[in-house]
């Protein structure tokens, strides 16, 4: 990119780099504030879990039975190693996704501009800023052109301030915005040093809101836990009162708190989220929250700009108005002489590096028809895009003092400030509709002749002269039908917030297959409705045009005030109010200023709308397969409390069938099976035809509950039936652990399986690919023959080996206690009815596509 700046700005060389680095360190506010894995293991250790067994592994030590000890400490290793592997994968995932949304800065160094992570800015580099980036750290200005900076982040005052070098105030500081025009500023301070760093160190203090679910969840931990408390201490008590024995008392109370404590969930959530937020990484979509992953499955409105979202953001210039001659030119005849003074003031209207698609059509085409004179100009003041409707004017001189004015925007806007008759504005005002209804988008451009320096405060009190219009096809993207269609048959609203006229985006909405039967509103109307009917006008408006950001900002609180969940895309700066304000801020990687994409909390690399499908789709999967893992995990608690409980208090001939030992086996293979196997879980198939859940919803609503509970209370009926069986039929202690003992692994297999979908078959569940939960299911089977079969094994665990007779019993009673689940399943499909299939059917395609993302 061409920058114009001074050539004597050389900036630091590589040995006065090192010197800069090794005396102030690099651009971070907390490089101390990194967990390490001493820290990881810390918080491990604070774990309920962890502490119940290390208390189990003393009281076996004391009564020496030093066997159950070291399984006891293998036990606890195994768990650690767990947790840890775990938070681990989860911190490398969030540390990539930091080092992906961190900004570029542009520093010059050995007389070459470069672009380098904001991180590695230095004291001394001279950097550059320019309109809709960010300032990352404290300097001095050495350098500007019409630089103007919203220093609200410190200040609080939202007005920009014009700076140079000669101002009385010529610094800049981190963690403000570039308005308008370009500064070079020579970096005094960077990190701790800034203003902004001393106020980031009380902000690192400041703990991080809890999502609702995270919420949810911690309460439904603490409750268990509090139940365990109390369980544990009624069963010592009762133990005690009838055994006298304090060691066998503590040791069945400890087994059945273990029992009761679900640690896995907090775990399984941490884990879903992080890998979550990593995954959409690898598709181009950059969460900066991992907590953002939960709402996104909840979004019920997507309100999207129009260009460069649902359109290719090409802006090929179709066609020039010139008023002069009252003509109409297409491309071929843009050499023309008629045009000369169009197309020259068309392109000094535009930025002299241009960001903007529009504009670097502008300069193209100047350079391909007129002389070229641009390096003989310098542009010395500019006023930049404001007014509703908007429009800019710069103001350019060469050394002969020869001014150029130029004023381009929105055709009302120009109309507005020139000279020129009612009929031909009439006539101006017709012809831009007539190309709207064609989906074209058209700027007006004006002239203006002003002597002296006394420039008026606001572009809208020069005296223009109107010259005509350039008008612009963006076509709508290939295939943007398509994704509208996922949108809607996902149950989401689409809303097109943009600064361009009704007409032009009624006709790309139509042309894009947007839904709309209503009529668009405008930002001037919009902003003067009463709360009420904003809202209710936010609701049930399709098109929003001739957008500005008090009105985007306001649309936005309007929709959340309805209790929609909001995603906003935008990429300008004047999209950073709403896309702060959203449920969802989502900006645009590529087109994106560096101040929406540090207001939004998801950044699109590549400015495809369809990403955001898969976001949403990732959120549904993520949402879903935590429920699926908590929902797993009360079933399966369950057997394994009333098991440990009920021939303890009924007074059966065995009461402690299971002690610690199994207890912690059991734990070890529910750990990874819900916080590794089901995280791995594809997407359903009808996962994205089902409507966004409400944000405010319950995780677990009563009958979802409801269903786990019946399942747990009735693998427990099918493993204490087994229980019965055994002692019945003369078996003894040991026999009846071993029966029982197969009964719940066999049970809490079959139960990973059926519950991978709560309304598809376990056969349907197949298709789905998950290779974790199969090699896991192996891993279990083959430990448990070894427990039943292998004799140290068997003698450690207590048991004795089953015959093929009595093995398949066991496997039988687990099969109908779980499978039973099927029927239900197979009924809620009927009752659903055919809509749903034939919805299902229809998408099938995508659902495969959707799977092997996920």
């Amino acid at each position: 990119m061409y920058y114009n700046i001074p050539g004597n700005l050389k900036g630091l060389t590589e040995n006065e780099l090192k010197q800069s680095r090794a005396q102030s360190g690099y651009n971070e506010i907390d490089a101390s504030g990194k967990s390490t894995w001493l820290n990881m293991l810390a918080d491990i250790f604070k774990e309920p879990m962890l502490i119940l067994l290390i208390v189990v592994s003393l009281i076996y030590l004391v009564t020496g039975n030093y066997g159950e000890a070291i399984f006891m400490l293998s036990a606890i290793v195994i768990v650690s190693a767990i947790s840890f592997y775990q938070d681990n994968r989860s911190k490398k995932a969030l540390e990539e996704l930091e080092k992906l949304s961190e900004p570029l800065s542009t520093v010059i160094r050995d007389s070459k501009i470069i672009k380098i992570p904001t991180y590695e800015i230095a004291v001394g580099d001279l950097c550059i800023t320019e309109e809709g980036k960010a300032i990352n750290a404290d300097g001095t200005i050495i350098h500007s052109n019409d630089f103007s900076v919203n220093e609200s982040a410190l200040t609080g005052e939202s007005f920009s301030v014009f700076k140079d070098s000669a101002s009385e105030d010529n610094k800049v500081y981190s963690g403000t915005i570039t308005v308008s025009g370009l500064a070079v500023f020579k970096v005094e301070k960077i990190g701790k040093q800034t203003r902004i760093g001393n106020i980031g160190e009380s902000i690192l203090t400041i703990k991080e809101e809890s999502s609702p679910l995270q919420i949810q969840i911690r309460s439904f931990v603490k409750l268990m836990a509090i139940i365990g408390i109390i369980v544990f201490l009624m069963i010592c008590v009762i133990s005690f009162y009838h055994s006298r024995n304090l060691v066998a008392s503590l040791l069945n109370g400890l087994t059945l708190a273990m029992s009761i404590l679900p640690e896995e969930i907090p775990v399984a959530f941490t884990t879903f989220m992080a890998l979550g937020a990593w995954k959409l990484m690898r598709d181009g979509i950059i969460i900066k929250r991992s907590s953002v992953v939960e709402t996104l499955g909840s979004t019920t409105v997507i309100c999207t700009d129009k260009t460069g979202t649902i359109t290719e953001n090409s802006m090929k210039l179709k066609l020039l108005y010139d008023f002069k001659t009252d003509q109409t030119f297409d491309e071929h005849a843009f050499g023309d002489a008629n045009l000369q003074e169009l197309i020259t003031y068309a392109m000094w209207s535009s930025e002299p590096v241009p960001f903007d698609p529009m504009e670097k059509t502008l300069h193209e085409v100047y350079e391909k028809t007129q002389h070229d004179v641009r390096r003989d100009y310098t542009l010395f003041r500019e006023y930049p895009l404001d007014g509703k409707p908007p429009m800019m004017t710069h103001l350019f001189e060469n050394n002969a003092k020869q001014r150029i004015i130029a004023a381009k925007g929105a055709p009302e806007a120009i109309l507005n400030v020139c000279s020129i008759a009612d009929d031909k504005r009439s006539s101006v005002i017709n012809l831009v509709k007539d190309f709207g209804r064609q989906g074209y988008r058209t700027l007006g451009v004006a002239s203006c002749n002003f002597e002296g320096n006394n420039f008026p405060a606001r572009q809208q009190d020069f005296e223009f002269n109107f010259l005509g219009l350039v008008v612009f096809y963006d076509p709508p993207k290939e295939g943007i039908k398509n994704v509208f269609r996922q949108i809607y048959d996902a149950g989401i609203k689409v809303k097109v917030i943009t600064g361009d006229n009704a007409d032009t985006t009624n006709a790309i909405a139509l042309q894009a297959g947007i839904i709309n039967n209503t009529e668009a509103v405008n930002g001037n109307d919009l902003i003067e409705l009463s709360d009420e009917e904003l809202q209710n006008r936010s609701e049930n408006t399709i098109l929003f045009t001739r957008m500005f950001p008090a009105a985007k900002l306001a649309v936005v609180n309007a929709l959340k005030s309805k209790n929609e969940v909001v995603a906003m895309l935008g990429d300008g700066v004047n999209d950073a109010p709403a896309l702060k304000a959203a449920h969802i801020g989502v900006a645009m990687g590529n087109k994106g200023t560096e101040i929406a994409k540090a207001a939004a909390s998801l950044v699109i690399t590549n400015d495809d709308l369809e990403k955001l499908i898969i976001g949403i789709a990732a959120g549904r999967r993520i949402y879903a397969n935590i429920k699926k893992a908590v929902q797993y995990i009360i079933s399966i608690h369950i057997p394994i409390i009333l098991t440990v409980s009920l021939p303890l208090f009924l007074g059966w001939i065995f009461p402690q069938v299971f002690t610690p030992v199994h207890v912690i086996f059991l734990e070890l293979v529910m750990g990874p099976t819900c916080s590794i196997v089901y995280e791995n879980e594809p997407i359903e198939k009808n996962a994205m035809l089902q409507p966004p859940r409400p944000i405010t919803a319950t995780f677990l609503n009563w009958r979802e509950l409801t269903i786990s509970i019946i399942q747990g209370i009735v693998i427990t009926i099918g493993v204490l039936f087994v229980y019965q069986f055994t002692v019945q039929n003369g078996g003894n202690e040991e026999k009846t652990r071993g029966m029982v003992f197969s009964t719940l692994i066999f049970a809490n297999i079959l139960l990973s399986f059926v519950n991978r979908s709560f309304y598809y078959s376990i056969f349907e569940s197949f298709k789905n690919r998950n290779l974790l939960l199969h090699t896991i299911t192996i891993i279990i089977l083959v430990l448990l023959f070894a427990i039943l079969y292998i004799n140290p094994i068997s003698n450690f665990f207590k048991v004795d080996r089953l015959s093929f007779k009595e093995i398949s019993i066991a496997f039988l009673s687990a099969s109908l206690s779980v499978l039973w689940f099927e029927v239900y399943k197979s009924v809620k499909r009927i009752r659903q009815g055919n809509g749903t299939g034939a919805a299902v059917k229809v998408d099938d395609h995508k659902s495969r596509e959707l799977s092997s993302r996920f």
